[in-house]
């Protein structure tokens, strides 16, 4: 089994939303990151409607969706990333801005509160330094639990 690059890995999971899944193969430690354009497409079997630029890709993505081998990594919901701005709100409580960062994660609009907070605040480093290591801490347990190496 290769080794995965954990980088590869928290750039996929950063990348995944509701248009864009992401799969590993354990065989060859290659990522298959596709959108459901492209599932959709592969599953038909019918890609000469395909886009060109596309058709080489289709045999990839075909396989995450039908090889059981093929490993899905967390989607957004698994990865939680209100949860993050709420923990980043509190280990910011030495700062005089944990109020409002703890107001801003919470209602309809927290993403977006939270974004504006950090930028008035000055927070944004710290911000996505905690957030790229929130996410470097899901892509490891991800691949301890699956049992996948890294580095």
């Amino acid at each position: 089994m290769p080794v995965v690059s954990l980088r590869d890995v928290v750039e996929a999971l950063d990348l995944q939303s509701d248009e864009l899944r992401s799969c590993l193969d354990p065989d060859t430690g290659e990522i298959v990151t596709f959108s459901e354009e492209e599932a959709s497409f592969a599953e038909s079997d019918d890609w000469e409607d395909a886009p060109e630029w596309m058709k080489e890709f289709l045999p990839k993505v075909k396989r995450a969706l039908e090889d059981d081998r093929m490993l899905e990594l967390p989607d957004r919901a698994h990865i939680d990333e209100w949860r993050m701005m709420q923990d980043f709100a509190l280990e910011e409580a030495q700062c005089r801005c944990r109020s409002e960062l703890t107001s801003a994660v919470h209602g309809e609009g927290a993403f977006r509160r939270f974004k504006s907070a950090i930028q008035r605040l000055g927070l944004e480093d710290s911000w996505y330094q905690y957030r790229q290591a929130a996410f470097e801490q899901v892509a490891k347990e991800w691949l301890e639990e699956n049992k996948i190496p890294y580095r």
